[in-house]
């Protein structure tokens, strides 16, 4: 959920459109060439916020004794109903923006090794942090105390492969998504290497079949998975078994992380016809609306999944391309990087002020008036846990000590060079000119010819003259190729 490197100053080509470099007959760029990119993309940054935030408020009014706090049962629902395909939409988003940016940041020379090292000091140490704190202060899901079973396998982001509710969501509730996130970067390398074979134009064929298979899940599900007699908590209609096998199991999510490789590809590559964010958006809340309607399953596992991917494709390419978004302002960028903080905190929170309050049910406007308060604290230990953990600790464990070293040395080399260059240039500057001054002629006065008193031709008079300073090289005019198409290839 990371989106790292320094900013690179001025925009460079878009992916897609294919102002830079040549491109084929059919408007894409030559297999394997990757059009200039920028390093950060702040839209994709900014955008986490408000999907954690979704989130937030879903979780907030979940049907729960350890969490529920309106009196007004009826606005509890009505307020839950319209969240109710917040589970559809956000897990696509982030486990596809998982495998997106992964593609967008990858490194030519990088090894397995060096990639699992940075993702584990990136994930790991908030994640325990988090798990730790959850496991002391709340201690089990909905009242239910975690067991020794429970939380070996939650420590270890185990627990979405177990087929049992309780277990999922043991210790920490949302941290069930992160053992997925863990299968998807231990598979990443592998998966790289398939990803590069793949030609340029057949990527298009490759993302319809991943997005087949993920519509084929639910069929899957009811085809082959016994319904069961355990239900899902929340949804007291629908079978645990299809919920672990459709929307939990880490090997079914796969899916949505290769897509969103799938469509990083085609964008570094030029193969993505971007529609823009405010289409994107607006299919979003399209398919979100829609999937209130259909039946629940396909709702969570399918409807959103390509809305999600064109809005993750199009925040790039506008970054790319230096484009205003409503994202990339200074404080959505900075709730985004806090947002993977903020997702592993709010559940203990919102179970926790919980316990804090007691019993008591509330008004709807002092309700509201506790989620707001809920929600400023969130963002606080989500703050507190970015600063004094997970931007320390990725600094420090990322790199071997070896590799630190050497990127220190390196740095220390180019610093020593840079001060010598510019000792030179001083010195350069100090010099005195040695530039030949002009002499005076000397001898008689030069008499005009054909005037009176010429005994001849006139004396030729030579004078000692500066030599011109020569003049600097006239750079080679350089021209532009112009650009024959414009280089996206749609779907």
């Amino acid at each position: 959920m990371s989106i790292e490197s320094p900013t690179r100053p001025g925009t460079a080509a878009s992916p897609g459109t294919g102002t830079s470099g040549g491109t084929t007959a059919d408007g894409g760029r030559p297999a394997g060439e990757a059009a200039p990119r920028v390093r950060r993309l702040p839209t994709l940054t900014g955008l986490r916020f408000p999907v954690a935030l979704l989130v937030f408020l879903f979780h907030a009014v979940l049907p729960f004794a350890s969490i529920r706090i309106f009196a007004d049962s009826g606005v509890e629902r009505g307020i839950y109903h319209s969240l109710g395909m917040v589970a559809g939409l956000t897990m696509p988003f982030w486990f596809m923006l998982s495998g997106f940016i992964l593609i967008w940041s990858a490194r030519e020379k990088d090894t397995a090794t060096a990639f699992w090292r940075r993702r584990f000091a990136k994930i790991v140490p908030p994640y325990i942090v988090a798990w730790v704190v959850a496991l002391v202060l709340v201690n089990g899901v909905d009242g239910a105390p975690t067991t020794p079973l429970q939380g070996f396998l939650s420590f270890f982001m185990l627990q979405s492969w177990v087929p049992d509710v309780p277990t999922n969501f043991a210790v920490n509730n949302v941290s069930w998504s992160l053992s997925a996130e863990a299968f998807f970067y231990l598979a990443f390398p592998a998966l790289f290497v398939v990803l590069r074979k793949i030609p340029a134009h057949r990527l298009k064929y490759w993302i319809a079949g991943v997005i087949a298979a993920i519509a084929a899940t639910p069929l899957i599900t009811y085809a082959i998975i016994p319904v069961g007699t355990e239900v899902v908590p929340n949804e007291p209609g629908q079978s645990a078994n299809y919920f672990w096998f459709a929307y939990v199991l880490p090997a079914g999510r796969l899916l949505d992380f290769a897509l969103g490789m799938l469509v990083g590809r085609a964008v570094v590559l030029g193969r993505w016809r971007d529609i823009g964010l405010i289409w994107s958006s607006a299919l979003v809340v399209a398919t979100y609306v829609a999937g209130l309607y259909v039946p629940w399953l396909w709702g969570i596992r399918l409807i959103c999944v390509v809305p999600a991917a064109l809005l993750i494709a199009a925040g790039a390419i506008a970054d790319n391309e230096g484009r205003f978004t409503i994202f990339r302002n200074r404080t959505m960028v900075w709730l985004g990087e806090i947002s993977f903080a903020f997702y592993l905190v709010h559940f203990t929170v919102l179970e926790y002020t919980r316990h804090l309050l007691g019993d008591g049910l509330y008004s709807t406007p002092a309700a509201l008036g506790i989620l707001l308060g809920e929600l400023a604290v969130s963002v606080l230990l989500a703050w507190a846990l970015y600063s004094w953990v997970e931007v320390p600790l990725t600094r420090r464990w990322s790199r071997s000590r070896k590799d630190r070293e050497a990127a220190e040395a390196a740095k220390a080399a180019k610093a020593a060079k840079a001060a010598e260059a510019e000792a030179v240039a001083k010195a350069a500057a100090t010099e005195p000119s040695t530039a030949t001054e002009p002499s005076t002629a000397t001898g008689p006065a030069p008499v005009p010819a054909g005037s009176a008193g010429s005994a001849g031709p006139a004396p030729t008079v030579i004078v000692d003259a500066p030599v011109p300073a020569e003049a600097p090289p006239v750079p080679a005019a350089t021209t532009r190729a112009a650009a024959g198409s414009d280089g996206r290839q749609g779907l």
